[in-house]
């Protein structure tokens, strides 16, 4: 395993770093979901990532179940608080100091942990005022609850705000979690620079692509039975966004240069995202012990800048850059 720092601050974590979004409490089994994390720990892992929305909290309890035994400081442990949990009333979303101040109690109890390493905004909330957030983020940090702060798919303008203010308020804010891979780039035009001049390094989501990156989805065909863009629950809206012949086929112009790099080609696109010095980890989830022990393995690849750019040469125009889908594909309100 490789460890890269977390931003510029001093915490260090896992560049493969497993997360349980669509997988734990929803789409396996809790014994499944187990033998995944041992599965990681096994593999080196030591960072792992979850949210109080994933499964209506439930993916926080099996995580907690799932690390219970294992030495705390030999961890670093990430949730999020933003999206609607429980009954979803009124204040049960959003970055309120009333929803912050609770969730993180929430989070705390469900993980079975005193603290959490990282506390994420998991989107910008328009309707509550960034001082508000950045202030209940603060004693959060000060009450012990969280060492670090870090947020997810906020805009370059966003996250300078953010910064700003936490700096005033003495502590880290120094992570941002958007989505990136090599079909999806929205980042790389102003949140990565913003990111570099700020200090925050980038914990990525779907560097496979929802699995398309894979190669397993083939033009022509219909979708593997059992995979994602089957599955109602488990991303199939969002798989469908790359799921035309066009992308298809680009994509299966990758597999002659995972082959020649001697990975998978969804090994490929993990170690692809590394390769951009402000990722500090990939997030990878699994509902098989056999996926983690996979994926792991592009830990500590590096690709040449040969085949970097036979990538962007065979992916060709299918890949997304606008920046400006960040802001688009952000709530312009808070969920009600």
């Amino acid at each position: 395993m490789e460890f890269r720092y977390l931003g510029s601050s001093g915490l260090k974590i896992s560049t493969v770093t497993y997360g349980n979004w669509l997988t734990h409490g929803s789409q396996v089994e809790n014994d499944v979901a187990k033998q995944c994390v041992q599965a990681a720990l096994d593999c080196g892992i030591t960072t792992f990532d979850t949210a109080d929305v994933y499964a209506n909290t439930k993916a926080e309890t099996v995580l907690g179940e799932a690390l219970k035994g294992e030495r705390r400081q030999s961890l670093e442990i990430f949730t999020k608080v933003y999206w609607p949990t429980g009954p979803a009333g009124p204040n049960d979303c959003g970055l309120s100091r009333k929803h912050i101040m609770e969730s993180i109690d929430g989070s705390l109890s469900r993980l079975q942990t005193d603290y959490v390493d990282l506390y994420q905004a998991h989107r910008y909330d328009p309707d509550t005022p960034l001082e508000e957030t950045m202030q209940a983020f603060a004693d959060v940090v000060r009450a012990g609850k969280a060492l670090y702060i870090g947020v997810s798919e906020w805009t370059a303008e966003q996250l300078r705000a953010g910064h700003a203010l936490a700096r005033e308020l003495g502590i880290g804010l120094i992570s941002s979690q958007p989505q990136y891979s090599m079909l999806w780039r929205v980042i790389e035009d102003e949140v990565i620079p913003a990111s570099r001049e700020l200090g925050v390094g980038q914990i990525v989501w779907s560097p496979i692509a929802q699995g398309v990156l894979s190669g397993k989805y083939l033009p022509g065909q219909q979708p593997p039975a059992g995979s994602r863009a089957t599955d109602a629950k488990g991303g199939a809206d969002m798989v469908q966004r790359f799921l035309n012949d066009d992308v298809l086929s680009r994509v299966q112009a990758l597999k002659p240069i995972a082959e020649e790099l001697e990975l998978t080609m969804a090994q490929l696109a993990v170690a692809w995202v590394l390769q951009n010095d402000n990722v500090s980890a990939a997030l990878v989830g699994a509902s098989r012990p056999e996926q983690v022990q996979e994926n792991v393995k592009a830990a500590g690849v590096r690709i040449a800048d040969e085949a970097m750019k036979r990538i962007d040469q065979a992916l060709g125009d299918v890949v997304v850059r606008d920046p400006a889908k960040t802001a688009e594909n952000a709530p312009a309100r808070r969920p009600s």
